[in-house]
């Protein structure tokens, strides 16, 4: 999995409506801890995970599909782990997005 770390002062509706927005082919990945200072976002398609937590951002490129699903299971178990789970994928109502999920096998994570 490539990683990388940047930092980008803002709030994370830059990202909802812009870099990671549905139209841009991004999902939020909704957690109880989910406010203006943090979010995350997943990508089906690029097979990337993007989190924005008080400026500094981190963005994983998984290698394969397997790699990606793995690590959205990752992020769930941590956010229940830490209390702030389950974390939900939400395709919003785009039914194309949706099946891309269900393919990764991430049925359960979806709202």
């Amino acid at each position: 999995m490539k990683i990388t770390h940047e930092f980008c002062p803002g709030d994370r509706y830059i990202y909802d409506f812009g870099l990671c927005s549905y139209e841009t082919g991004w999902a939020q990945v909704d957690t109880a801890q989910d406010a203006s200072y943090f979010g995350t976002w997943a990508n089906p398609t690029r097979l990337m995970i993007f989190t924005y937590c008080e400026g500094d951002t981190t963005l994983k490129e998984a290698a394969s599909p397997e790699e990606f699903a793995a690590e959205l299971r990752e992020v769930d178990a941590w956010n229940r782990a830490h209390g702030y789970g389950p974390a939900r994928i939400d395709p919003g109502f785009d039914p194309a997005m949706k099946v891309a999920f269900e393919r990764l096998g991430l049925v359960q994570m979806l709202h």
